[in-house]
């Protein structure tokens, strides 16, 4: 269940305590929602996916795949104003090339801003509005990409920042980085095999 604390922005050392303390979270609109744990199924799947991408962007020498990891969104300098822990994530070289330039203990924190890929894999536990809102905010938030997995139908539905129509697809599509992973292709079949 959400904390209903009354707080719009705490200080990033705050959010970082936090964490430590309670174990992960996210803040979002003024509310701590801890994380639920996840199932065999959707752990596997985030895993596979975090593989397949993690292979290709270091192939690539695109910048660094992460999992469970957190990203903070700054109000003002060291002001979270939000936080999201998608299951896993693709921050470009660019943007990390920026963070290490901005501040020599980036590596100490977690990711500032937000990715440029993230992947939600639904679990049982997940909540539909939660995720409904999660979706909007990530794309808000400046996600360009994000891929919603379903395991209970084996889809992936698609959702771009460019765009108002989010693309539904199945066990016999492949799933593309579009141009935040030009020529990245991930075969569905392969990610929803036993």
């Amino acid at each position: 269940m959400a904390d209903k604390t009354e707080i719009t922005t705490l200080t990033l050392e705050d959010y970082m305590e936090r964490f430590s303390d309670q174990g992960a979270f996210e803040f979002i609109d003024g509310e701590f929602i801890p994380m639920t744990p996840q199932v065999i199924r959707s752990v596997r799947l985030a895993g596979r996916i975090y593989r397949a991408l993690a292979d290709f962007v270091d192939a690539n020498s695109l910048g660094e795949v992460f999992i469970e990891g957190p990203f903070v969104l700054l109000y003002e300098s060291n002001w979270v104003r939000g936080s999201r822990v998608p299951d896993v994530m693709f921050v470009s070289q660019a943007k990390l090339d920026a963070l290490q330039a901005a501040d020599p203990e980036w590596q100490d924190k977690p990711i500032i801003g937000a990715p440029d890929l993230a992947v939600e894999v639904i679990s049982p536990t997940d909540k539909a509005l939660i995720l409904g809102r999660k979706v909007k905010l990530y794309l808000e938030d400046g996600v360009r990409l994000l891929w919603v997995v379903e395991p209970d139908n084996d889809t992936v539905t698609v959702y771009r920042a460019d765009s108002n129509q989010a693309i539904r697809l199945g066990r016999n599509d492949t799933l593309h980085g579009d141009d935040v992973l030009p020529s990245f292709t991930f075969s569905l079949a392969t990610l929803f095999a036993n």
